[in-house]
């Protein structure tokens, strides 16, 4: 496990030092695929309930690092709850959070091996809200994520995710480095 630690300390650091020739422009093949995965992933998670889907887009090896709950290694482990809490929703369900990507804050960062796309490297910035007693959704945290993606049998999915730099909404600042 100290070796992924590793990895995603360099991740962490590589993303602030590579240069914008780096990462992939915004009308790209790569960067427009990589929004649309993060969207439907994100969709799974938090709109519909929809294990399945989430599982689609994950490597068998998936291994989630969050700043506040600790790591999840393995796919299954990391999906196990969401399977039971969808199948415990019922037509009365409301999602009692969402996720919001906050504008132009998504970065892609391609990876190659003698020039050969395999990976990607995605990150940005999210926030959250959640239902309050009154089933009215209020602003929750913001916080950043990283998603090492790469290419297996001519798919995407992710292989690593961290979730980091939880705060408060109202003591967040977005421009941040």
């Amino acid at each position: 496990m100290n070796v992924f630690r590793n990895i995603a300390l360099i991740f962490l650091t590589t993303g602030s030092i590579v240069s914008s020739r780096g990462q992939e422009a915004v009308d790209s093949e790569l960067y427009t695929i990589l929004k649309q995965k993060d969207s439907l992933l994100f969709r799974a998670a938090f709109d519909t309930c929809d294990p399945a889907t989430m599982a689609s887009l994950f490597s068998d090896d998936f291994e989630f690092y969050h700043d506040r709950v600790g790591p999840t290694d393995g796919k299954q482990r990391f999906l196990s709850p969401m399977y039971t809490r969808c199948q415990e929703k019922d037509g009365s369900w409301v999602q009692p959070s969402k996720r919001i990507l906050i504008e132009g804050s998504l970065v892609v960062y391609p990876l190659r091996n003698n020039g050969e796309l395999y990976g990607a490297i995605q990150e940005g910035r999210h926030r959250f809200e959640f239902l309050n007693e009154n089933r009215e959704y209020q602003q929750g945290d913001i916080a950043r994520f990283l998603h090492l993606w790469l290419l297996e049998d001519g798919q995407w999915k992710i292989k690593r995710e961290l979730s980091y730099d939880h705060q408060s909404a109202e003591t967040y600042t977005i421009n941040k480095p």
